[in-house]
């Protein structure tokens, strides 16, 4: 049952709202450090139910234009149930609510350490889809072990307008992927254009299609593949987020469906390292161990705080709660 403070329906956004920004591999997090809403006690997930169904209009404010972008992931501090946890958090971007998010744990806890609630060593974060492992090895490393990930279906057909039939995996890494491995535009810096182009053509056929993760869910992640090894990687990503951006970093979460896909197809080994570049280029270290029939992905990248400040909120801007499409 999801269940929010008494006082919900009386709630307003306030003048001032503290943040802390820092980019993982050049994709952003923004972490709302003071006056965000009551989002009661439940669990994580009956949290970010309460955040999608009573306070959206917070999301749209603080991570929208125009005091945000396209581009950007929200994350929301939380009291966690389980005493052991260092925090719960829940993640939110431009268009929706996230389940996980790899980039946004790293860039989190690199900012929890700044505020010096997070010392160098494992912690235990509560999310939406479970509880997840993080190792803070200096003020800027960040290792992950995600929530368990799986591959649902291989090689799935979809008859995508203007480019015929592309096939891929459909994959659950903490959100909900298809991955096409042999991308029929190249997967590199100078043709992000076309690939936005593609992604999204696929991800609207996808739809259209009835292809769907487990128990009906939208799969809202697109992403390609393309060589890595001029830059010392085993690839090179192009993500489609479910706002419609594309992703800077390599994608944890996308990274971690890729491991359960090589690890089911037998292409990389427990503890194999995979070395993930993303479209411009920046890296996560990847390796993973089984558990049952699904793998748990372990992810490593660095994260830099980009600023520190005050989103003001004044009571008569007709766009104080962001812009929305």
């Amino acid at each position: 049952m999801i269940s929010a403070s008494p006082n919900v329906r009386e709630w307003n956004i306030p003048d001032r709202v503290e943040v802390i920004d820092s980019h993982t591999g050049g994709e952003p997090t923004r972490v709302i450090v003071s006056g965000q809403p009551p989002l009661g006690s439940g669990t994580m997930l009956e949290r970010r139910e309460v955040f999608r169904h009573q306070f959206d209009h917070f999301r749209a404010s603080v991570i929208n234009e125009p005091r945000g972008s396209d581009v950007w992931v929200g994350a929301i501090l939380e009291t966690p149930l389980d005493p052991r946890c260092l925090t719960g958090v829940i993640f939110f971007n431009n268009a929706s609510y996230l389940g996980m998010c790899g980039h946004g744990t790293i860039g989190l806890l690199v900012t929890l350490h700044a505020m010096g609630r997070a010392a160098v060593g494992t912690h235990l974060l509560e999310t939406p889809v479970g509880t997840i492992t993080v190792t803070l090895h200096d003020p800027n490393t960040v290792s992950l072990a995600n929530v368990p990930s799986y591959r649902l279906h291989k090689q799935v057909s979809v008859s995508v307008p203007e480019y015929g039939m592309i096939s891929g995996d459909v994959a659950f890494g903490g959100n909900w992927f298809f991955l096409v491995e042999r991308s029929p535009e190249p997967v590199v810096p100078n043709n992000i254009e076309r690939l936005d182009r593609l992604t999204k053509a696929i991800r609207v056929a996808l739809w259209e299609a009835g292809i769907r993760g487990a128990d009906g869910v939208e799969i809202d992640h697109v992403e390609l593949f393309g060589p890595g090894d001029d830059i010392g990687a085993d690839s090179r990503n192009y993500v489609l987020c479910p706002g419609g951006a594309y992703d800077r970093s390599p994608c944890g979460t996308g990274t971690s469906a890729k491991l359960a896909c090589l690890a089911s197809d037998g292409k990389l080994q427990p503890g194999q390292i995979w070395r993930q570049a993303s479209i411009i280029g920046s890296q996560f270290e990847a390796s993973f161990q089984w558990q049952g029939d699904r793998v748990i992905p372990h992810i490593t990248g660095t994260a830099f705080i980009t600023g520190e400040s005050v989103l003001r909120f004044q009571s008569n801007d007709p766009l104080r709660e962001g812009i929305r499409s």
